[in-house]
């Protein structure tokens, strides 16, 4: 009776412990994504001006073309408006 009795206290003090390095682990985590998501969130993206009909938008949502920045890829076709 007495071994049952260390048995299951040795296998709870290993669940809680399991469990507490786990929740460690999340949390160090979360804190590392959340220090993700404020660098991220803190520089601003740079804007680029369509060259055909010069409108501003994002570096990365804009389209690429002759060392060109274009708001769609119809303007790119167009090209550039003089």
């Amino acid at each position: 009776m007495r071994t049952l009795l260390i048995l299951a206290l040795a296998l709870i003090a290993f669940w809680w412990l399991r469990r507490s390095l786990q929740d460690m682990q999340r949390k160090r985590r979360d804190h590392a994504q959340q220090a993700r998501d404020r660098e991220k969130a803190g520089a601003p993206e740079r804007m680029v001006a369509c060259a055909h009909c010069g409108v501003h938008v994002p570096e990365s949502d804009s389209v690429q073309a002759d060392g060109q920045s274009y708001c769609c890829i119809k303007h790119r076709r167009l090209g550039v408006r003089r």
